[in-house]
């Protein structure tokens, strides 16, 4: 089976510094894979490049077999790949539906319209309350992003990315800043995507992200240092010294 996302050799310097150094890794259909690392690992620069947000200056992304290492961040998107951010990026004064609204316009050709009035979008405002739904979040739909919860904006977030029906989904770090009983909440939304969308994700808590991996990919100033199932990357002794402290 082709994998859902393959890279190879892939390298981005800023200047004299190396973030992303020679890194390979090939991710199967289905999988769920944590990227872990300590800071400046360049965790979030290898995501930037699967995605076209920074260009490579050296390698190859495949997406499902498909070389898109020269497409644009856009175009990359058009082919079913999706992502979150370590900040969160929504427009505050608008209602989560509004959020969700927007995110489903700019997957259909009717985005480019200008004579379309988005408040007949009946369709969409009801695909919008459909994903709310799906991450919890339908009863506050009509509430505006600044009034509500850290946590509840990370599963707008997700449901935003969700609303591009991604084949692989990119989450960077969605459990950041989140409280116990959030992390459970964001933890339990991620692990019932189903595997019809590959899942990679960076993320710190050791904890809660073990349990949603299949895979792990331990990065260290920018190079793959260790890869394997979760007994194999905990177990490492390379993992201990450079990330679990021990």
């Amino acid at each position: 089976m082709t994998s859902a996302l393959e890279l190879a050799h892939l390298r981005k310097a800023f200047g004299g510094l190396t973030a992303t150094d020679d890194v390979s890794l090939s991710v199967a259909q289905g999988e769920r894979r944590l990227i872990i690392g300590p800071n400046g690992a360049g965790k979030t620069t290898l995501f930037n490049l699967i995605t076209g947000d920074l260009r490579l200056d050296s390698g190859h992304v495949r997406l499902f077999g498909e070389d898109v290492s020269a497409l644009r961040t856009d175009q990359r998107a058009q082919r079913g790949l999706a992502r979150t951010f370590q900040i969160i990026t929504l427009f505050a004064r608008d209602t989560l539906e509004h959020n969700l609204v927007l995110s489903l316009l700019g997957v259909t050709r009717s985005r480019w319209n200008a004579l379309s009035t988005l408040s007949r979008r009946r369709d969409l405002r009801e695909r919008a309350r459909g994903l709310l739904g799906q991450v919890g979040l339908e009863a506050l739909a009509e509430r505006t992003v600044a009034s509500v919860s850290y946590g509840e904006r990370r599963r707008l977030e997700i449901a935003m990315a969700l609303a591009q029906a991604p084949r692989v989904l990119l989450l960077d770090e969605p459990l950041a800043g989140l409280s116990k009983e959030e992390r459970v909440t964001v933890s339990a939304l991620v692990a019932a995507i189903p595997r019809t969308t590959t899942v990679i994700l960076i993320e710190h808590d050791m904890d809660s992200a073990l349990e949603l991996a299949d895979q792990i990919t331990l990065l260290h100033y920018g190079r793959v240092i260790v890869q394997g199932d979760r007994a194999h990357v905990v177990n490492d002794p390379r993992t201990r010294e450079v990330y679990l402290g021990n």
